[in-house]
């Protein structure tokens, strides 16, 4: 079994391997030096640590050996021969497969403008981390091209360690994609409150970088001058090795419910990879998602041994910003109607329903772990295409549990 990407989606699926009992060879190929680590605490962890940051690994040296995964660092996939079931590596080799995994993740979406210089970052990897973290100090002043999820993580942490923060979004509001304008306008006052100045619904007209400084001109005509530009405009899904070996390709490699690709003997899962998702009617999807992440890997693994299971799990997504958790399950644009249930300390779950009363997604926010526990029971009853009862919903006094056992 070989598999190309070591990131969280990749490794799952080695260990995931001997799990299932496959005793065969395991070759884990990862373009980066490390081993292989989890990313969410990028953007977070890894820029406030008081000390000098470390990956966060999935897994150390030690444990892939106990399990025989042969993982091949610092090398990448250049071709795929699907005649031959054989991948060419950077180092010049070859590995021969019974069964391919292609869990290559996503790169940073790059903003189409002259001008960029050095001080025009992107954050993918740890080594990104690193480059960044080195200029959030106090009197720094970050311009964050972008008001989706990494951005606004990586504006909290700025402004913790004392930068002065400038997000610019060309849409009308932060967290557009994906995320309810009622829980986005109180991430947008949580960070106003923390000194954050937001520009939302005026593009980026140029750029100028004279290697010390950032200057951005908006189609406003407003300037922005920054120490640093960190670029969160999205994301696209690295499919450049699946192409190049003809498989099909629909907002990412597409591939059917148990992840196997147009080939049947190469199957794709993660941020690469779009979907078809049962409980939404078959709509196809790509997901950019540690949990989706995890759990991709271990079902592609389980298909590649032939147990043709079906992708059967609900999208869930979480970003932690000042104390406030938010957390969906679901997919809210799935919804017609709405249903609010308001918690202790100013937390609420909007509830999103299909016209015909079925649960599809749940989107809440809160302090800590406030929205934690009726997010996770209303996980389940969208998995159970629960019809639930909308006053229920609503009163606080009636617990979700039993709805969920009704």
């Amino acid at each position: 079994m070989v598999i190309i990407g070591a990131g969280e989606c990749g490794t799952r699926a080695a260990f995931a391997l001997r799990e299932a009992g496959y005793d065969g060879a395991v070759t884990l190929v990862g373009a980066e030096a490390h081993l292989p680590y989890e990313r969410p605490p990028l953007s977070k962890d890894a820029m406030v640590a008081p000390e000098a940051p470390s990956i966060k690994a999935i897994s150390d040296a030690a444990r892939l050996t106990e399990h025989r995964i042969d993982l091949l660092g610092a090398t990448s996939a250049t071709s795929i021969d699907r005649a031959n079931r054989s991948v060419r590596l950077s180092n010049g080799s070859d590995l021969d497969y019974d069964k391919l995994l292609v869990a290559t993740g996503a790169t940073p979406r790059r903003l189409p403008l002259s001008g960029l210089g050095q001080r025009c970052v992107y954050l993918r990897t740890f080594d990104d981390a690193l480059a960044i973290r080195a200029h959030l100090r106090q009197g720094c002043h970050v311009a964050i091209i972008g008001g989706g999820f990494i951005g606004l993580e990586l504006a909290a942490s700025a402004r913790r360690l004392g930068a002065d923060v400038t997000i610019i979004e060309a849409q009308p509001r932060i967290l557009m994609r994906g995320v309810p304008e009622e829980i986005a306008t109180i991430v947008h006052e949580a960070h106003a409150a923390e000194g954050v100045d937001i520009v939302c619904g005026d593009g980026i007209a140029s750029i100028s970088n004279d290697g010390t400084s950032v200057r951005i001109t908006l189609a406003s005509g407003l300037q922005v001058t920054a120490d640093l530009a960190i670029i969160g405009i999205g994301a696209v899904p690295a499919t450049t090795l699946a192409e190049s070996a003809g498989l099909t390709l629909n907002n990412g490699i597409a591939v059917d419910a148990q992840l196997r690709t147009s080939d049947p003997d190469i199957f794709s899962a993660g941020d690469c990879c779009s979907f078809p998702l049962a409980i939404y009617d078959d709509r196809r999807v790509r997901l950019e998602a540690w949990r989706s992440a995890q759990e991709h890997g271990a079902l592609a693994a389980r298909n590649m041994l032939g147990a043709e299971e079906a992708h059967a799990c609900v999208p869930w997504f979480w970003s932690d910003q000042y104390g406030l958790s938010l957390q969906i399950a679901g997919l809210p644009d799935e919804g017609e109607d709405t249903v609010r249930r308001d918690l202790d300390d100013g937390a609420f779950i909007l509830f999103h329903l299909k016209e015909d009363g079925r649960l599809v997604a749940a989107s809440g926010i809160g302090p800590g772990n406030a929205v934690a526990r009726d997010i996770r029971l209303a996980e389940m009853l969208i998995a159970r295409s629960a019809h639930p009862d909308i006053g229920a919903l609503a009163a606080p006094s009636v617990k979700l549990k039993s709805l969920l056992a009704a």
